[in-house]
């Protein structure tokens, strides 16, 4: 049996710590009386609801569980912060988004999609942001690398796992359906990006698209 205290105590653990923390970590705050993975889970469905009206939130990620500012406490936040996040291209964001929903995939089946050679920058920017990573190689000629998603991309979009990505209906672009699980889209402002198809032998053109138009989620 759960009491407040054990939620006090669960409570102020998340909120101290400086990452997620998964059940079975927080478990080994009690040890008299021992509190199960079921209790645990209790607790946190009650904290998730104490803070429904508030302006943080508790959200269950890939590596636990943790507090984070609601994204509408952003605008505010942004006051107290010199440094903007970082920003990224189209072309950057288009890439994320084919290998989050097409996983995994080669860099060839990417630019195959794209229709524009996807450039080395692109990739870089992606893998040291801790978003994407090689989980293997296909057997083909050549064997390319198999590109993935990480935890940190679950972690930093605020989602579970991959399956709690937003649904793609009605044929809405990836891009779009990502951005708006964890990132601002600024289309708008953004410059129009000029993709060169693909076409028989012709070699592919670099994409070299400079866009800016997107923030993270705090």
């Amino acid at each position: 049996m759960t009491t407040d205290h054990h939620k006090n105590i669960i409570e102020t653990a998340l909120l101290c710590a400086q990452e997620p923390l998964a059940a079975n970590e927080l478990a080994r705050l009690f040890t008299d009386p021992v509190l199960s993975s079921t209790e645990i889970l209790a607790v946190l469905h009650d904290l998730q609801k104490d803070w429904q009206s508030r302006g943080m939130e508790l959200v269950n990620i890939a590596t636990g569980w943790r507090f984070q500012s609601r994204l509408a406490m952003r605008e505010y936040l942004d006051r107290l912060t010199p440094e903007k996040p970082p920003k990224y291209s189209r072309a950057v964001l288009e890439t994320l988004a084919i290998i989050a929903y097409r996983q995994p995939v080669t860099r060839g089946e990417i630019e195959e999609i794209r229709g524009v050679v996807v450039s080395s920058n692109v990739m870089r920017q992606l893998e040291d942001r801790g978003w994407v990573e090689v989980v293997g190689h296909k057997d083909t000629i050549g064997r390319p690398g198999l590109y993935a998603t990480t935890k940190q991309f679950l972690d930093d979009l605020s989602l579970k796992d991959l399956q709690s990505l937003p649904a793609l209906e009605d044929g809405k672009p990836a891009l779009e359906a990502l951005g708006q699980a964890v990132i601002e889209f600024d289309s708008q402002n953004a410059e129009v990006e000029t993709v060169i198809p693909l076409e028989g032998n012709n070699p592919a053109h670099e994409d070299s698209s400079t866009i800016s138009d997107s923030n993270e989620q705090r």
